[in-house]
């Protein structure tokens, strides 16, 4: 182990590429500013809160070749890739041809968020713990496939921005979810086939992995709060609040490394497609018994901003270990305490939402002890920062125990104010519930 750390710490004065606009990628921008390695920081394209810790790069998160262009053009030394989309593309692979260093899974192991019946069939042969399902690729077959369901969950198959989840109660909502998918094209090729699924009942929960093909590494556990309204009200949205770690997880961990993240490590190895990167499992957990709901390749939103201010050892680190293939030689050492994370979106979302409005109060929140502010639809414009997106900021607070932190993260919420700002009262009161 000793070896391993002693030759990486040559590794210094690091320049880092961080892909990416989001709260996740403003989060990782924050954490890699704190490593003892990393001398500049690169975000593309970035948003009004990580200019504060890195250079904006004009660049689309998806433009693979134009990100590529500018990572050998500024010698880049370590590439992060946030969001989805371009994992899927292949940007993994790209980048390793040309010999830049890049953290994340490759097109084919990116495959288990970018088609849901891969990641089903990946389960079913890994022996995986998951609901029932059955895949469909034209009305028809669905309608034969929902005979076997009384209620469902429905989804479009590729990357639907998280939107392409329907929750069913009976075979009428199955029919119209079905409809909506694969006669009306609502999602277009993400919804050239479905994965209908029996409805698990219990409490969700996210669990992440550092990944380095054989070998993983849970993070500490979080709970995302997706429904727009207090009380799991209203529509899906990318994720209103988090915290960690999530009770309903505690004692499971062992288990779960060994029922989920490493037959899946197994089979992707086996089969040629080995998966390096950060693997993210969403569970329901009911009890002791826990089902995989669904797999993300990469880090989660809001996840990742309540997992890294818990994370103690050098990010860098970590990521190194992984690329290289010795994980499993190196101590990940996580806080004690627990954080929470607050996302304040705008006026009309998940639906139409609007733009443009000024946010104050953004430097008395951040200097709060224990709060950090990530920034994720947001830009800067003539010295004001502006609301450009749907989810706004993300308000995060660390605390002894979960009531600490939630209270911190929302006297942060208290200073902070743009009109139309909306955020839900109720994160973390699961966790309070259970203690």
């Amino acid at each position: 182990m000793y070896l391993f750390l002693f030759h990486f710490d040559f590794h210094v004065g690091l320049r880092v590429l961080v892909v990416g606009s989001g709260g996740r990628e403003h989060a990782l921008c924050w954490k890699l500013s704190q490593s003892r390695r990393v001398e500049k920081i690169y975000c593309a394209p970035g948003n009004g809160g990580t200019v504060q810790v890195a250079v904006n790069v004009g660049i689309s998160s998806e433009d693979i070749a134009k990100l590529l262009e500018f990572a050998l053009k500024e010698k880049i030394d370590l590439a992060l890739i946030g969001p989805e989309a371009p994992l899927v593309e292949g940007i993994v692979d790209a980048f390793e041809a040309k010999g830049v260093r890049v953290f994340g899974p490759k097109r084919a192991a990116a495959l288990l968020e970018g088609s849901k019946a891969f990641a089903k069939e990946v389960m079913l042969k890994a022996k995986v713990p998951t609901a029932k399902f059955e895949v469909a690729q034209t009305f028809e077959d669905g309608l034969r496939a929902a005979k076997n369901f009384k209620k469902a969950a429905v989804k479009a198959d590729g990357l639907a921005a998280g939107k392409g989840v329907f929750i069913c109660n009976n075979r009428g909502e199955i029919e119209g979810a079905l409809g909506t998918i694969l006669k009306e094209g609502a999602f277009g090729k993400a919804g050239s086939k479905v994965v209908i699924e029996e409805l698990l009942e219990g409490e969700e929960a996210s669990v992440l992995a550092f990944c380095d093909g054989k070998n993983a590494k849970l993070m500490v556990s979080s709970q995302d709060h997706k429904r727009i309204f207090d009380g799991d009200k209203g529509l899906n949205t990318g994720g209103m609040g988090a915290y960690a770690p999530a009770p309903v997880v505690n004692g499971l961990e062992n288990e779960i490394k060994s029922k989920v993240f490493g037959p899946v490590l197994a089979l992707m190895a086996k089969n040629g497609t080995p998966y390096k990167g950060v693997l993210y499992a969403g569970l329901m957990i009911k009890g002791k018994e826990i089902k995989v709901l669904e797999f993300n390749a990469r880090f989660g939103d809001p996840e990742t901003q309540v997992i890294l201010p818990m994370l103690e050892t050098d990010l860098v680190d970590v990521i190194d270990a992984c690329i290289d293939g010795y994980l499993d030689k190196i101590e990940i050492k996580w806080k004690e305490g627990t954080a929470c994370c607050v996302v304040l979106a705008a006026k009309g979302y998940p639906g139409a939402y609007e733009k443009g409005r000024e946010i104050k109060g953004l430097d008395a929140a951040a200097k709060l002890k224990g709060v950090a502010v990530f920034h994720a639809g947001t830009k800067s414009e003539g010295g004001k920062i502006l609301t450009c997106g749907g989810r706004v900021l993300g308000v995060a607070g660390t605390g002894n125990d979960i009531a600490s932190a939630i209270k911190t993260a929302y006297s942060g919420v208290s200073k902070i104010n743009f009109e139309g700002m909306h955020f839900r009262k109720d994160i973390g009161k699961k966790a309070l519930e259970r203690e």
